[in-house]
């Protein structure tokens, strides 16, 4: 956090000497100082650690007893409900987009390519992190498949989940892009601890980002997308919270 508070800080200090009057009245320069800083710290992680680089993994003693579950915890949005009530045994599971060979994936389709399985801290922008064990299939697997077209630059995942638990409300939504979505330990995880993913840990179906912080770990996934540029999905920063302020790029 030291480290961002200092790029950000560098941002703003050369923001301050080169915008033009004109910039300034079109956006104000705290945004612009926050987005280099954001800049910053992604180029700077980037060149730091290697691609592949790998998050720490644990052993199974080391399993949080009580995993927290964040955000939602219970979707009450009447498509994802119905799916709940049948054991998701309709779910499906679209990946479209920028891809030669748009997918519909059942459960079951899902579970019969190759399952990885990794215990990883959980890290939240609340300040609590937890152990646990995810297991599913790599997302660079499904990205394969599907084709990626070569204008593709980001991942999008759209959920069922509606954190004001209304059926109009804006129901959420994450990105990353090709660096973080071909990591080895990116995975959409349909089981936790052994066991069948629980609902208030994003049941069927969930993205384990491991080197981002838990809000980029989008629970509930209905819909995967590959676009150029997410500028026209929500408020056109990439997600959910990132819409609300949060930074897009969440590195840890």
């Amino acid at each position: 956090m030291n480290r961002r508070r200092w790029l950000t800080g560098a941002a703003a200090t050369l923001l301050a000497s080169a915008l033009s009057a004109c910039d300034q009245a079109r956006i104000s320069l705290a945004e612009q100082a926050r987005r280099m800083g954001e800049g910053l710290t992604r180029r700077t992680q980037r060149l730091l650690i290697p691609r592949e680089a790998l998050a720490p993994t644990y052993d199974r003693s080391q399993i949080s007893p009580d995993f927290r579950a964040n955000g939602s915890i219970d979707p009450a949005a009447a498509d994802y409900v119905a799916l709940k009530t049948g054991g998701f045994a309709d779910y499906r599971l679209v990946i479209d987009g920028l891809v030669e060979r748009p997918l519909s994936l059942s459960l079951a389709d899902l579970r019969s390519r190759p399952a990885q399985s990794q215990i990883t801290k959980h890290d939240c922008v609340e300040g609590w992190t937890s152990i646990g064990e995810w297991t599913g299939v790599r997302l660079e697997t499904l990205l394969d498949e599907a084709g990626l077209k070569p204008e593709a630059k980001y991942i999008v995942f759209h959920c069922f989940d509606a954190l004001d638990q209304t059926e109009g409300g804006d129901r959420y939504y994450e990105s990353i892009d090709l660096i973080d979505a071909r990591h080895p330990q990116t995975i959409l995880a349909y089981a936790m601890n052994g066991q069948t993913l629980p609902v208030p840990h994003g049941a069927p179906l969930r993205l384990r980002v491991e080197r981002q912080l838990g809000y980029k770990h989008a629970k509930y996934i209905r819909r995967i997308e590959a676009v150029e540029s997410f500028a026209h999905i929500g408020g056109g920063k990439g997600g959910y919270w990132e819409d609300r302020g949060y930074e897009w790029y969440a590195g840890i």
